[in-house]
């Protein structure tokens, strides 16, 4: 990894089948994500995807680029909704490498720019020494 290496991950339709899927798996049942009563309920117009799905994809990216045990530090903070049939798109790019490790910012952003998650993580660039 190099300053300004790029990675993207195009995450799946964010579907209703998704939503349920995910809410069991999870644990988190809050209504929003899967019952358009209660999201109208709190003025919004359909559900919308858990904050923590986004977050898993783009873990999903960080562990597609490098092993999971060099990943150092992971952070997000959620910027807006993500609505039903969304198409996410993932992206890391590298700001920075020093010390043995590569500095990234990471989003998740919908195909009409917005941004809807941002965070960033330190990789390791080369395997912890035994």
């Amino acid at each position: 990894m190099k300053t300004g290496d790029t990675f993207t991950l195009a995450a799946p339709e964010v579907t209703r089948t998704v939503l349920a899927l995910y809410a069991g798996a999870s644990g988190d049942h809050n209504p929003v994500h899967i019952d358009v009563d209660a999201a109208r309920a709190v003025g919004i117009d359909d559900v919308f995807a858990h904050g923590m799905l986004s977050m898993a994809y783009l873990g999903r990216l960080l562990t597609d680029a490098v092993p999971q045990e060099r990943i150092r530090s992971y952070e997000v903070r959620f910027t807006a909704i993500t609505p039903v049939r969304a198409t996410p798109t993932c992206t890391g790019t590298v700001t920075r490498v020093e010390d043995g490790a590569a500095h990234l910012d990471l989003t998740v952003a919908l195909p009409d720019g917005t941004v809807t998650l941002r965070g960033s993580a330190v990789v390791a660039l080369a395997p912890a020494a035994s």
